[in-house]
């Protein structure tokens, strides 16, 4: 298992200090072995009157020594083994999200984002109580216990056996409870994925909710899933609900055979009062390591159901891997062309390629240095999927595609992508500020924001703005309007400087104004680039060197724009169509 590895890795890496906490911890625990002693010999002292007012002050000054020394190693152990626990828990977080980065597209097509935050908290912070915590119970439950059950036997060793009888019925009880424990926090954790989800959901679609009037839909729909969780929570605590005082019942069991057995002893004078204190004493304190023992199982429990979960996400591979020892490569603005590519969706091919037909089928172009080719089409014909597998957001189902008569599939990811500016159909911002989502994190010179703002026919929108390129734009954007998202993914796109453009449907939700000054910009950068422009809107390609209209996974029409009019077919109905109606988005 990848996640038990991580984790025996990280201990190994922190070895020295988990082995000077436990011994921090075993050094407590001895001196608390020692306090009964003290008592014993104070108590013995009392009932045969001697002792004075100095010697039973001696005695309490052991006793507070003893716990001033131990609360300064307690707080050593804490700091290591716990600490230890708190290092694991964000290191386990950071390789999931880092591992979860590497993951194909195909991949988050069918898994929800609720899943994914609940693995990244819920579940790492079980597997961090099993770690710390768990490694406080367990070296409890052995040091503690044994050397308390030592000290009992030291004085009785017959009382001690007697004390002993429930550890069988322990034993039995905690592999008993333990699958079921198992079983019951795995469905648990499930649901609280399922309530994750629903409500990010619902709070990312709020202005959608309120607009339909759906808030009472969707609190019900949170509250159906709550009942869930509660239903299943409440099968698991018939489990723990019942372990924990089944647990405790045991220990008081001990608590009354020694009472009775140990009274008797020490009225037939076998034992001392003293002795029979300090022995009910170590059984206090081995009451501790028995509560510890089903703790233990409780945590690893919930751990291990929390790390078969993850090993879920760390055992998934990407679809889209390197190749073995690549070297880096520029990408120059060059020839890209498809030689009989076509392309299915993972999930769907993995159907057979007779039962559902491919979304792409023997395409083949070439576009060359300095042109631009428009893409257009009727919806769902694959046009934004073709964009997607030229920086291999998916990968080709068969044949091949290439840049510089090189096969994408021998460039590193990071050189082609870092080649590439793409600018997707439904554009995406940050919550931060515009210039954070213009620079996306990189070192950007001011003159190179401000040409790429005046690109995108952005630059008067953002001077205009009380804070400019400071100004926050919230959560998705949400104080800017569709258009100007628009230009500001397009403005992301061109600050780079990139050799290859692909732009699905740019100006798809900006006036024909706007639209008109943003098709000027891009022709005029064309010549430094290869562009590849997608879009529903025919006036937005008719400006290409060539065009090719995409159907149902095939190229139906290709040629210039006088060309494709001329042939009088899809391109030349659809170019009418809309010049008669003129469009145009807000």
């Amino acid at each position: 298992m990848k996640s038990f590895n991580l984790i025996k890795l990280y201990f190994y890496q922190r070895r020295y200090l988990i082995l000077c906490g436990i011994l921090c911890l075993m050094a407590v625990d001895t001196l608390q072995l020692f306090i009964p002693r003290i008592v014993k010999w104070a108590v013995d002292d009392l009932t045969t009157f001697r002792i004075d007012v100095f010697r039973l002050a001696a005695y309490a000054g052991q006793i507070l020594a003893i716990a001033a020394v131990m609360t300064a190693l307690r707080f050593v152990w804490r700091r290591l083994l716990i600490g230890t626990s708190r290092v694991v828990e964000k290191k386990l977080r950071d390789r999931l999200f880092f591992h979860v980065q590497t993951l194909s597209a195909s991949y988050f097509d069918h898994t929800r984002t609720g899943d994914l935050m609940a693995h990244a908290t819920n579940d790492i912070n079980n597997i961090r109580m099993s770690v710390g915590m768990g490694m406080v119970a367990l070296t409890d439950a052995v040091f503690l216990g044994s050397a308390a059950i030592g000290f009992m036997a030291y004085i009785n060793v017959r009382l001690t056996l007697f004390a002993l009888i429930p550890m069988p019925l322990i034993v039995w009880m905690t592999r008993s409870f333990g699958g079921k424990m198992h079983r019951r926090y795995t469905k648990v954790q499930g649901v609280f994925s399922d309530i994750t989800e629903s409500v990010r959901e619902s709070f990312a679609g709020i202005r959608i909710v309120k607009a339909f009037n759906r808030e009472q839909r969707e609190a019900g729909r949170v509250r159906d899933v709550s009942k869930t969780y509660v239903r299943e929570n409440l099968k698991l605590v018939r489990v723990t609900g019942a372990f924990f005082p089944l647990m405790v019942l045991f220990t008081n069991l001990s608590q009354a055979i020694v009472l009775y057995i140990g009274g008797r002893q020490a009225i037939l004078s076998e034992i001392s009062p003293g002795d029979l204190v300090a022995f009910i004493s170590y059984l206090n304190l081995l009451t501790w390591p028995m509560m510890a023992l089903g703790w233990l199982t409780n945590l690893i429990q919930r751990g291990a159901a929390s790390l078969d979960r993850l090993q879920l996400i760390f055992s998934t591979r990407p679809e889209i891997l390197e190749i073995s020892s690549p070297k880096p490569r520029s990408v120059r603005p060059g020839k890209i062309e498809f030689k009989k590519v076509s392309f299915n969706f993972p999930a769907v091919a993995s159907q057979g390629p007779d039962k559902i037909p491919y979304v792409l089928k023997d395409i083949q172009f070439t576009v060359h240095p300095g042109e631009i080719l428009g893409i257009a089409g009727p919806q769902g014909g694959g046009k934004t999927t073709l964009l997607q597998l030229i920086p291999r957001i998916y990968d080709v189902s068969s044949g091949t595609i290439t840049i510089d008569d090189m096969d994408i599939r021998q460039l590193r990811l990071g050189d082609l992508r870092k080649s590439i500016g793409f600018v997707s159909q439904e554009p995406f911002l940050f919550s931060g500020s515009i210039r954070d989502n213009l620079t996306f994190g990189e070192a950007v010179s001011e003159e190179k924001i401000i040409r790429a703002a005046r690109d995108a026919a952005l630059y008067d929108t953002i001077t205009k703005l009380p804070h400019g390129f400071e100004t926050l734009v919230g959560e998705k954007g949400v104080v800017l309007s569709g258009g100007q998202k628009q230009r500001m993914v397009l403005a992301r796109a061109l600050i780079q400087n990139p050799p290859v453009l692909l732009l699905d449907d740019p100006v798809g939700q900006v006036d024909a104004q706007t639209a008109a000054a943003i098709i000027d910009t891009i022709r005029a950068l064309a010549k430094d680039r290869t562009t590849l422009i997608v879009s529903h809107r025919i006036a937005a390609v008719s400006f290409a060197d060539r065009i090719i209209v995409l159907d149902h996974g095939h190229i139906v029409e290709s040629g210039s724009h006088k060309a494709l009019m001329d042939a009088n077919a899809y391109y030349a109905a659809a170019f009418s169509t809309q010049q008669a109606h003129r469009p145009e988005a807000s």
